[in-house]
């Protein structure tokens, strides 16, 4: 790829006074891959659960991380000659007290597809400037086809966007409903040959999953399930684990797996389905009747899923609206970020899925914090006992936005009772290993893939230095003043200016705002 921008002198914005003495303009978004460039001087979290280090510097060289050097302590000079040599083709940039995580992997991506008019850039740019640098998209609704070229382009650095992990939704293009089991396996080999990599189901048969879970598993295809309602009874979590389901997606599933007192779901007599507030209501309510922690159920699901390395997959955020609705709907960082298009998809509707704000009461909210507190309670104690728990977010859906929500769903796992360093692996290695991409990405170790990010402020003390708005306090002085979140993002060797990313999406969202304003 041939660089985008060149160094220029002085009156250009930069980071922070103390980040750079190389400058980037700041109407450029990208540069790289460098022949060699060095990171010099920030405090590592490397994304393998070590606890913070620095000052190091980081050396890397196309896409790849070569070395990793510890060249000093803090609060005093850095010793000179600990530190890697640059020659002529060599880019430094001075990070110094700034932070260095692993690039984030987003386990549920969708690029757009909820609302129409979603033009993929607003999304890619969203995730990267958050730090995400590797997507697994869940069966985009703009069709295989479409998700592998998005894939194809983003690794030839065609487009700016992170790493896309194509999966296809099961039974999307075939012209027949799929109700045997060779059928399921003749569709797997199809959409593989289009070059999906993974298969996302929602509920079939018993018989039908599992030969389509069994043949995508011959292929090497990933797989993930969102346990629905309407097939649940006859496949729960613990079911589709044993058949060699990867991972599940957000919780339905779970606390069917951990029911004692009955099989099915305690539903109202006048529940429907398609009714949105039904659904999610009625939803607020199933935790409480699965089993509780210490009890032989819970232990026994729990530990099988273990066993057969099964990844959990929660997705937190997207409900967040569920248990303060108000909160969600006033999100900051609407205004600036959030198209009209979105905007009018959260609205309460009877036509959209997840759009059910009919009646949202007190009580439902008051579930739906009982809900979370069980729902935590179980990732804590999978985690704690050796699970493997992810970080996705959903995005487009119940007034959650590409990249915020993604920090939101940091936050929640912190909530649940992951401490800071947990947070990040399940973020970042964790990601890695369900998609089997462990030896490439995943954590800042020399041979792997040069994708990270860097922030200035310590996010194992506050996540919200995260948020693409920032993280609202006093300055020294007394007066009120934000931070500016994600710096820089590097995927593959590419640097990208977070904060002209950020700047591109405010203008995709006054554009489109003035466009609407037009049309009225």
């Amino acid at each position: 790829m041939t660089r985008t921008i060149t160094k220029i002198g002085m009156g250009l914005l930069i980071l922070s006074t103390m980040l750079l003495n190389a400058w980037i303009p700041a109407q450029a978004a990208s540069e790289g891959p460098f022949e060699r460039i060095i990171l010099r001087g920030g405090i590592l979290v490397n994304g393998e659960g070590a606890p913070p280090v620095g000052p190091v510097d980081i050396v890397i060289e196309g896409d790849t991380i070569t070395r990793v050097d510890i060249v000093g302590y803090p609060g005093v000079p850095i010793h000179e000659r600990r530190r890697p040599v640059a020659d002529e083709n060599t880019r430094e940039i001075d990070i110094s007290g700034h932070y260095v995580l692993p690039g984030f992997v987003d386990m549920h991506g969708h690029i757009g597809g909820s609302a129409p008019n979603i033009p993929p850039e607003y999304v890619y740019k969203l995730w990267l400037a958050h730090g995400i640098t590797t997507v697994r998209e869940p069966g985009s609704f703009r069709g295989v086809e479409w998700t592998v070229e998005e894939a194809r382009k983003a690794a030839a650095h065609e487009i700016i966007a992170p790493r896309i992990i194509p999966y296809a939704g099961f039974g999307r293009g075939s012209e027949e409903p799929i109700i045997t089991g060779e059928q399921a396996r003749e569709w797997i080999r199809w959409v593989h040959a289009q070059g999906a990599e993974g298969i996302k189901f929602f509920g079939a048969t018993p018989r039908v999953i599992s030969a389509a879970i069994d043949e995508a598993n011959q292929l090497g295809m990933g797989t993930m399930m969102h346990h629905a309602q309407l097939n649940v009874v006859r496949t729960n979590v613990l079911d589709s684990a044993r058949m060699g389901l990867g991972s599940m997606e957000h919780w339905y599933g779970l606390p069917e797996a951990l029911f004692t007192d009955q099989v099915i779901q305690n539903y109202s007599p006048d529940y429907n389905y398609q009714n949105e507030q039904d659904r999610f209501g009625e939803a607020g309510q199933l935790w409480k009747q699965a089993a509780r922690k210490g009890s032989p159920r819970w232990e026994q699901v729990r530990d099988e899923l273990i066993e057969l390395d099964f990844t959990i997959n929660p997705t937190l955020n997207i409900y967040e609206a569920s248990r303060d609705a108000a909160a969600q709907r006033n999100a900051e960082w609407h205004a600036e970020y959030t198209l009209p298009t979105l905007w009018d998809f959260f609205k309460p509707s009877r036509y959209a899925h997840g759009s059910y704000w009919f009646d949202w009461t007190t009580d439902h909210e008051i579930a739906w914090r009982e809900n979370y507190r069980l729902w935590f309670e179980f990732l804590n104690d999978f985690k704690n006992h050796g699970g493997r728990v992810t970080a996705g977010s959903d995005s487009g859906y119940i007034y959650k936005i590409y990249g915020f929500g993604y920090i939101q769903e940091l936050e929640l796992l912190r909530e649940a009772g992951f401490n800071a360093l947990e947070v990040v692996r399940a973020a970042t290695l964790s990601g890695a290993e369900a998609l089997g991409l462990e030896e490439q990405i995943g954590s800042i170790v020399p041979g792997k893939k040069a994708d990270l990010f860097i922030v200035k402020e310590n996010p194992l003390r506050n996540l919200k230095v995260l948020y693409g708005t920032g993280h609202y306090r006093l300055d020294d002085e007394n007066r009120p003043m934000r931070t500016q979140g994600v710096l820089y993002t590097m995927r593959d060797g590419v640097l990208y200016d977070a904060q002209q990313l950020l700047a591109d999406v405010r203008a995709i969202v006054r554009e489109a705002k003035e466009a609407e304003q037009t049309d009225d």
